[in-house]
């Protein structure tokens, strides 16, 4: 058996070959694989279950198994990756991209523009994007240019191109229904073992077209609970631990084998409402909620993050879409809370509680664990909203949850940490959460706005930085006038990286863990 055979043997019938060698250090050599000294491992909330990356494409891109054409710098910016460079054309409808030479699939076969066409075509009919694009053709030119025809000019193209969906994998990765049976890519690491949901093993791959990894392995564990993750990584059991919960930071900050770092990113805490419901459907009910929220509170006390506290629903650093003139909502502009409600009928009762018409101003706000954090905002607002006279239920559920709460019309409120860089161009995002279909999974409810949906749409095809940001910014008041989802937090991600690991930096869009440049620290 050849070191070929010994590659593509599954997993568990390598540790039986591995045990039944005895040659010394031939064998050794044959069947070396992760330990704890050659492997750094990673620990963050979030679980896989499928190798598609239409699906589960964030954790791939993370692992650095799967690459796009395009990448985006820690700016948000577009940058070379697969594709070498890349053309408009005056009419900004054709768009051409030139393909890195030399680059090779983990099965070992060279990329060229068919592979890339092939993948490309399989992703517009998944979920994603990419799918909503106004494409005409994706094509090759030749076998190192992939040209990409538009009905109309579409700005967003790149962004949706360096999105994690669209990662480019061998043709031979792909069933004859289109699944992905094997994830080979083009990355620094290859996939060494996938046991869904909650572990991943990558290897470094060799014949890595760019920076070549020097740890030998990478491990991915989903782990739910933040208390397990922060002893992971007290006991040293996690290189790298993401999502660490707010209140054992301190505890954290204190231990000599490792270093948190805390790294603002585009993403956001918010509260996602429900319009359609007898209660949200006036602007003056979601205004008057906002404004009982304490969130320097929040930020100090709840999150350990002064400063943190979010008026509006993308953070300064994507200026295009923060109102630089908006500060924080004051009473004498709309009203205090009470007044807001009192003019919709509610009053308080003799418990102190608002009602109507013989009805109690109830609601069920949920939220999930997977992020810590969250079921302690969420605490703190159900208090908040008590002292206003509303009565709240919080009920903690799985992620999933929401979507389906969306789809069949029972989500009344949800608290969120929703990722507005999913998409380098937050337009993406925001198209999803309030375009003409009147809101996404993850975005508004039960609510659109004829000129906001126009703006929107108007931004797909605005190449001129000036207008752009115009629109932008009246796309942005409206949201924060009407209030369809209500914000709490820029969302800040408290990571802690053991001591023995050097070269870690983060990416504030969350596309990679950069697991290439990190190096083991020598002893």
């Amino acid at each position: 058996m050849d070191n070929t055979d010994m590659k593509v043997m599954p997993f568990y019938k390598r540790i039986l070959f591995c045990s039944s060698i005895l040659f010394g250090l031939l064998a050794v050599t044959a069947c070396s694989g992760p330990t704890s000294s050659n492997t750094v491992s990673i620990s963050a909330a979030f679980e896989f279950t499928s190798l598609d990356p239409s699906k589960n494409g964030y954790i791939f891109s993370r692992m650095q198994v799967v690459e796009t054409l395009l990448d985006v710098n820690e700016k948000g910016l577009l940058i070379p990756a697969l594709a070498k460079d890349w053309q408009v054309s005056e009419d900004a409808r054709t768009w051409t991209f030139d393909l890195r030479d030399d680059v090779y699939f983990h099965d070992g076969t060279l990329m060229n523009a068919e592979a890339v066409v092939n993948s490309l075509l399989i992703a517009q009919t998944k979920h994603g994007a990419l799918r909503n694009a106004p494409i005409n053709s994706i094509s090759a030119a030749g076998d190192s240019s992939v040209v990409i025809s538009l009905s109309r000019p579409y700005t967003l193209l790149g962004a949706v191109l360096a999105n994690y969906a669209n990662g480019i994998l061998s043709p031979a990765a792909y069933g004859n229904d289109e699944e992905v049976l094997a994830l080979s890519g083009t990355g620094p690491y290859k996939v060494f073992q996938f046991a869904p949901p909650h572990k991943l093993v990558v290897e470094k791959f060799d014949d890595y077209w760019g920076k070549k990894a020097s740890i030998p392995f990478a491990s991915y564990l989903t782990g739910h609970r933040a208390e397990s993750r922060v002893l992971q990584a007290k006991s040293g059991q996690a290189d790298i631990v993401f999502g660490l919960d707010p209140a054992s930071l301190p505890s954290l900050q204190r231990m000599d084998i490792l270093t948190v770092s805390s790294n603002s990113i585009p993403r956001t805490i918010v509260l996602k409402l429900n319009s359609g419901h007898r209660f949200l459907n006036d602007v003056r009910a979601r205004q008057a909620l906002s404004l009982a929220i304490d969130r320097k509170g929040i930020a100090k006390g709840v999150l350990r993050i002064p400063g943190s506290e979010a008026e509006q629903i993308l953070p300064a650093s994507m200026s295009n879409w923060h109102l630089d003139n908006v500060t924080s909502e004051t009473e004498s502009e709309v009203g205090t809370p009470e007044s807001l409600l009192s003019s919709l009928g509610w009053n308080k009762n003799a418990n102190g509680m608002l009602e109507r018409e013989g009805e109690l101003f109830e609601l069920t706000l949920i939220t999930y664990a997977d992020r810590p954090e969250l079921t302690a905002v969420a605490t703190a607002i159900q208090a908040q909203w008590q002292a206003i006279g509303v009565t709240t239920k919080v009920e903690i559920t799985n992620s999933s949850a929401i979507a389906m709460g969306h789809q069949d019309g029972s989500l009344e409120v949800a608290l969120i940490a929703r990722n507005y860089g999913f998409i380098a161009d937050p337009l993406g995002v925001m198209l999803s959460d309030f375009g003409s279909n009147g809101g996404g999974d993850w975005g508004a409810m039960n609510w659109n706005n004829s000129a906001l949906s126009a703006d929107l749409m108007t931004l797909e095809q605005t190449s001129d930085p000036v207008s752009y940001k115009e629109i932008a910014q009246r796309s942005a008041q409206i949201l924060f006038n009407q209030r369809p989802m209500i914000p709490v937090s820029s969302y800040v991600q408290q990571t802690s990286v053991n001591n023995r690991i050097k070269g870690f930096r983060y990416d504030p869009f969350e596309r990679s863990f950069y697991l290439n440049e990190m190096e083991f620290v020598k002893p």
